[in-house]
């Protein structure tokens, strides 16, 4: 592992010795003449300083389970042959063998690349067969048990290399686990964990993973959030009903939840109500009460202001309505009583042609009667003043009558031999003062000429004479006078010869 990364594991875990181990992987590849780090100057079989680090951890890396092998565990020390180097001295893995620390094809392929680069530039004095060299100059051979010795040592290093201790917690229950995953999607992955669109990963998925990192899921939860009256739905990844409504920036000071903070949200998600504090302004009875309340209707809110609604009284606004914060409702005491007046119906008129009738001449066929009916009205009182009657219900008592009169169609002689040249108009003002529907304080005459009613009926009349035309009144006097001359008019027949 870097420097970096074992500081980090050992702020995390206290137990880790204080050494500096060489990492192939992200160490310069030493050239020919180099020397390792002090920790390593000694040749073999000095120990090699134990890793992983002693922290508690139940996951037995593939390396220490490896039964196929047979060589020693990493961290043991080696025997080597006599004449192998030892370990700290500068030597050349012969063609096909990896370098001690370069890693095997398929797991630690740039380290491999990276010291081939750097071998590439090296002297020509590297000596490149596998062994010591003699004092004579010659080259003695390493025995074949040593080159598989070589080959396991520098194949365990890069397979260490490449295992990490991280730290995953899933929705806050953490773990330490090793992983050989290159980055946060592959960890996620080799340990089954789904995520959706919802749900937070951090660091994000396909962040590159190092010794010692910690990754964080948390699954997204929905809520069926009923904020002051209004409906929506909400994702969260809180835990509980206080995370969730931080999250979501409702504020839960003096509010109304249909649940408890502490409750935990599952991932089948939860329907949560909440009703935020407000300020209400009642008035009643000619006074302010303002309160602060989180009551889901406006017949709470004047409650909790202390107030009782009696008999028909009533709010300004409904009462199931819900109280918006500043909100002003004022309270109607209401006194009420019931009145019932009967009211009179009018009668239609029925018009029908006779051509019997002169024209200009109505008579009445059948006479007209109102109807009747009885009408029940609401009347009250809001605060003391009094409104405009409420109709309430409507009975009918009696039908009207209709009336039925008849209109003359015939057309009206013009005149009437031998009466032509009297003085009709003077003798009409005489009698009635020139009026056609003028009636004797008896109600025996009537009309301009003042006709009784068997008189007007034997000169062809129908109906009243006052009800006739001044046309048809003067055509009968005409034939009036034919009869009986100037006698029905004694008063004021003189007039008529003016």
């Amino acid at each position: 592992m870097s420097d970096s990364s074992h500081v980090r594991d050992e702020q995390r875990y206290a137990r880790i010795p204080e050494y500096e181990p060489f990492d192939p992987h992200t160490a310069d590849t030493l050239g020919y003449g180099e020397t390792y780090p002090a920790a390593y100057q000694a040749p073999w079989p000095t120990p090699v300083p134990s890793y992983p680090p002693p922290y508690a951890d139940t996951y037995a890396p593939a390396y220490e389970a490896r039964g196929d092998l047979d060589a020693p565990a990493y961290g043991d020390a080696y025997e080597t042959a006599p004449g192998i180097p030892a370990y700290g001295d500068a030597y050349e893995a012969a063609p096909g063998i990896p370098a001690y620390g370069a890693r095997a094809d398929g797991a630690g392929g740039r380290a491999a690349r990276r010291h081939r680069a750097r071998g590439a530039g090296r002297a020509d004095g590297i000596v490149r067969a596998v062994g010591t060299v003699r004092a004579d100059g010659s080259v003695r051979r390493l025995l074949p048990q040593a080159l598989v010795v070589a080959f396991l040592a520098g194949g365990t290093t890069a397979f260490v290399a490449k295992d990490k201790a991280v730290e995953l917690s899933v929705d806050g229950r953490s773990r330490t686990l090793h992983t050989f995953a290159d980055d946060v999607t592959e960890l996620l992955a080799e340990e089954g964990v789904e995520v959706g669109a919802h749900d937070v990963v951090a660091p994000a998925p396909g962040t590159e993973l190092d010794s010692g990192d910690e990754v964080v899921v948390r699954y997204g939860r929905p809520v069926r959030l009923t904020l002051d009256g209004h409906r929506r739905e909400v994702w969260t990844t809180a835990g509980t009903v206080e995370e969730a409504l931080e999250q979501l920036g409702v504020r839960a000071e003096g509010a109304y939840l249909s649940a408890s903070r502490s409750r935990r949200i599952g991932r089948e998600g939860l329907a949560l109500d909440v009703r935020t504090e407000r300020s209400v302004t009642i008035m009643a009875d000619g006074r302010a009460r303002t309160i602060r309340t989180n009551a889901a209707t406006v017949r709470e809110a004047v409650e909790q202001a202390g107030i009782t609604l009696r008999g028909q009284d009533t709010t300004s606004v409904p009462q199931d309505s819900f109280p918006r914060d500043g909100q002003t409702v004022t309270v109607l005491r209401i006194t009420g009583t019931k009145e019932v007046r009967e009211e009179q119906i009018p009668f239609e008129v029925e018009r029908t042609q006779d051509p019997t009738l002169f024209k200009g001449t109505e008579v009445v066929e059948r006479a007209g009667q109102p109807g009747l009916r009885r009408v029940t009205y609401h009347l009250r009182t809001v605060n003391g003043v009094r409104q405009k009657p409420r109709l309430v219900r409507t009975e009918l008592v009696r039908e009207p009558v209709r009336r039925i009169v008849k209109v003359g169609t015939r057309p009206m002689p013009t005149s009437v031999q031998g009466t032509d040249h009297l003085d009709w108009q003077g003798l009409a003002a005489c009698e009635s003062g020139g009026r056609p529907d003028a009636v004797d304080p008896s109600g025996t005459y009537g009309g301009l000429y003042q006709f009784d009613t068997q008189t007007w009926h034997s000169l062809g009349g129908s109906g009243r004479p006052q009800d006739a035309s001044a046309a048809e009144q003067t055509f009968r006097a005409k034939k009036l006078y034919m009869r009986r001359g100037a006698g029905p008019w004694p008063h004021c027949g003189a007039r008529l010869h003016g």
